[in-house]
């Protein structure tokens, strides 16, 4: 489902479907949604709360035949995903809290105009699309791109890399501008949502800042699931954040015999998730393999985890893309024993780790793996 059409929700938490009538709830729990539909059509607007990724009818509301509005109290005990069903035909999503809703619509088609008004995390995610989009119109960042275009047609490494610096500068300031939004707003389940789209806030690069929202809701939303969800989300990442000792594995090599990711302590370790059906994975592998043949012979490891569910699709890759390092696999998909120790849910994925095992680097790839090991291993030089 598309919240917003455009921010993706991913919920797992158990909705229960509340059955009490209106005239019985504390008003405390009630809030107002209201509106007005273009085009009606016949049979019933519903509203719809989520049951993980399934919509449970919740209440219904009634349309004034003759203005063609409505206006209902409905019970929200606490914060939740929910939608708005016009008689099947147009769904609108909806995060609702304590604030009273407003939503019009035409009702007529899942194409058709609707507007939200009155929530704050609607208006949140609204402004946060606007600033990003702003961002990558603006005169400095069009600036930006159009240089690196024409660095790019002549080979110019060394002004494209600059540029890439300048780039940074920039869009570093729009994160910090977008976490003192969030400061101001406190706890809502609308930067839930932009937290975790990953689009506008790395949650490595930005760490302590996913770990202080996720205290701050403790305390704000203590009985809301998907708050719940979040919070043990950020808990279980800092098993994975930067400084820490990077979860052990032990898997099966092609020889099957079992490898532990610490017997190469003493190293500087790319712990690389991959699989040969993942077309970035192998896009990716030849320069892993350029970085592992210029820096080996100086401590450099690489300890391949497959996700593949075929042996033989495992061996081909190997030797196809010559990654001839350790390499381990249970073949089990995204099952894999591996995979879930560190929440994998896409790949490639990346750890550097230094000689004690050390997380030093998250998803470092191309140009960025590269730089990170010649800073390396150019101090160790010195």
């Amino acid at each position: 489902m598309n919240f917003l059409r455009i921010v993706l929700i991913s919920v797992v938490s158990f909705w229960a479907c509340s059955s009490n009538p209106a005239s019985e709830q504390s008003s405390e729990d009630m809030i107002t949604l209201s509106g007005t539909v273009g085009y009606p059509q016949s049979g019933l607007i519903i509203l719809e709360k989520f049951n993980g990724n399934v919509p449970v009818p919740h209440d219904t509301l009634a349309l004034n035949e003759k203005d063609y509005t409505y206006s209902e109290q409905v019970k929200v005990e606490n914060p939740g995903y929910y939608r708005l069903n016009f008689y099947g035909k147009q769904f609108v999503p909806l995060i609702l809290d304590k604030d009273d809703v407003v939503v019009n619509v035409d009702g007529n088609s899942q194409q058709g105009f609707y507007e939200v008004k009155g929530s704050r995390d609607h208006d949140f995610i609204n402004e946060v699309q606007e600033m990003a989009k702003k961002f990558q119109s603006s005169e400095g960042v069009q600036s930006i791109n159009q240089r690196f275009k024409d660095a790019s047609q002549t080979g110019d490494e060394s002004a494209m890399n600059a540029l890439r610096e300048e780039y940074l500068v920039l869009d570093a300031q729009l994160k910090e501008d977008l976490k003192a939004k969030i400061d101001s707003l406190g706890a809502s389940l609308g930067v839930v949502e932009i937290l975790k789209s990953g689009r506008y806030l790395d949650k490595d690069e930005h760490h302590d800042f996913f770990v202080k929202y996720a205290d701050l809701l403790e305390k704000e939303m203590p009985d809301s699931p998907i708050a719940q969800e979040f919070i043990q989300e950020v808990e279980q990442s800092k098993k994975l954040a930067i400084g820490q000792v990077a979860p052990d594995i032990a898997l099966p090599n092609p020889d099957g015999e079992i490898v532990k990711l610490s017997s190469l302590r003493g190293n500087y370790v790319l712990v690389d998730f991959w699989a040969k059906w993942c077309k970035p994975c192998r896009m990716e592998n030849p320069n892993v393999v350029r970085m592992y043949n210029k820096y080996n012979d100086k401590g450099f490891e690489v300890y391949g985890v497959s996700l593949d569910r075929k042996r033989e699709d495992w061996l081909e890759a190997i030797e196809q893309d010559q990654l001839h390092w350790t390499q381990v696999s249970d073949l089990k998909f995204w099952n894999s024993e591996a995979a879930r120790l560190y929440n994998v849910n896409s790949i490639p994925f990346a750890l550097l780790l230094d000689p004690e095992g050390k997380i030093i680097g998250k998803n470092l790839r191309g140009q960025a793996l590269e730089n990170k090991l010649e800073e390396i291993f150019s101090a160790k030089a010195e």
